[in-house]
């Protein structure tokens, strides 16, 4: 009999180093000698429904090795959720087709929530058509709230951006308070989970250092404590620097920055808070401000990558596969934290079914009484999490070299499915 075959898939957002996870892969499966061909879908879930794969035996060790390096999404990403089973029974039925069609022994998909979701249901699905394919989570994510691995690769990298930026730019408000610029804000993501404003916390290790206030999605924004705050701030320091979450939420649970639409996993299209606070500040308080929303830049910033998240994110890639050759059907690799000091982590794993559609919370213990900083329970969480220096290689321009890999897709078996 012929080899089985791999197909792998990134789901929603990308991050920093979603590519190392595709390269843990896709040198596992090579060096396994166990599986045909790894497919990448094209743009995701989408692209298997399509039929749109990419064989990845087209690209080169010394390509796929630069992967490690890389941002972005390689194969393309997408965000589509494939729901109930029933309500949706075509686009199941299609990528069952699919599997068949390519001989499709261990599906790989990596993602974050709503991707495990997808990933137990298409496992369902395959069990209950007597197909033979196991199923395979593979986390990411820069919120880092998937539930029971330690962190998420992902958020490793840009907890070390949003810090850094926040070093970086509080020193340059500093530079301009006595005469211009009083406060700065920085936004970041999170819609309901404040992980990575926490992340914020670590440009300052004493209480008179910057970020000055943290706004989480955990604690209700009260107008009146906040501006007191920064009020405060401005009159004992000389300004304030202020790290908010995309996903704020008023006393009564409303986003502070809700655009009013929804995306395609149903989730509210938040248009930015960053511009509401500092309009709050100017009104109320009269003080000059500037703001930043760190948006794509804090998921993609590849040239400040954490050594430890690049090293966890290769990890589960290899880890994924171990799994599919062994038949761990509706599985994810997680990562275990041993201790902190010295930061001690390993593989381990978990069920699909555990990882779903469950949103790991910041724990309250990890903010301050105040509800505007980090405790030091939080910062030993996080410190390891973004030490250690990965830098990719650069060109004469200057540039980081990045790799684009071809995207020639092999030939279609399947009649054109319409999604």
């Amino acid at each position: 009999m012929s080899k089985k075959n791999a197909l792998y898939c990134q789901s929603g957002g990308v991050t920093a180093v979603i590519n190392a996870t595709a390269c843990g892969v896709i040198e596992a499966a090579r060096k396994s000698g166990q599986i045909g061909t790894v497919f990448g879908a094209k743009n995701g879930i989408i692209g298997v429904l399509r039929e749109a794969l990419v064989d990845t035996a087209q690209h080169s060790d010394e390509d796929i090795a630069a992967l490690r390096h890389t941002p972005g999404g390689a194969f393309g990403s997408c965000r589509f959720k494939l729901k109930d089973l029933e309500k949706q029974k075509s686009e199941y039925e299609r990528l069952i087709e699919v599997f068949k069609a390519h001989n499709i022994g261990y599906f790989l998909y990596n993602g974050g929530g709503d991707s495990s979701d997808t990933a137990f249901k298409v496992s369902k699905m395959a069990k209950e058509k007597g197909l033979d394919v196991t199923c395979i989570g593979v986390p990411k994510t820069i919120d880092n709230d998937l539930p029971i691995t330690d962190t998420c690769p992902g958020f490793g990298t840009t907890a070390k951006y949003i810090a850094t930026s926040m070093v970086e730019a509080s020193l340059d408000v500093e530079s301009m308070a006595e005469s211009s610029t009083k406060v700065f804000i920085m936004e970041v993501m999170g819609r309901h989970a404040g992980w990575i404003a926490a992340a914020g916390g670590l440009a300052g290790k004493n209480p008179n250092e910057p970020p000055q206030i943290i706004l989480f999605p955990e604690i209700p924004f009260d107008q009146q404590a906040f501006l007191e705050r920064v009020k405060w701030s401005v009159e004992n320091h000389g300004y304030c620097s202020i790290v908010v979450s995309e996903g704020v939420r008023n006393k009564a649970g409303e986003f502070l920055a809700d655009a009013g639409t929804k995306d395609a996993f149903g989730h509210a299209q938040l248009g930015g808070v960053a511009p509401v606070i500092a309009q709050m500040v100017r009104n109320e308080l009269g003080y000059k401000y500037h703001y930043a929303i760190s948006d794509y830049l804090q998921r993609s910033a590849r040239h400040l990558a954490s050594k430890t998240d690049l090293e966890q994110a290769y990890a589960v890639g290899v880890k994924a596969i171990e799994l599919a050759l062994a038949g761990k059907n509706s599985t994810m690799p997680v990562i275990k934290r041993l201790s902190d000091a010295p930061y001690r982590w390993e593989i381990a794993t978990a069920e699909l079914k555990d990882m779903a559609n469950v949103e790991k919370m910041l724990p309250r213990d990890y903010i301050t009484e105040d509800g505007f900083g980090i405790t030091e329970a939080c910062r030993r969480y996080l410190q390891p999490l973004i030490e250690g220096e990965a830098y990719p290689p650069y060109g004469p321009d200057g540039l980081p070299k990045y790799v684009r890999l071809s995207q020639h897709l092999v030939d279609k078996k399947l009649p054109v499915f319409d999604i």
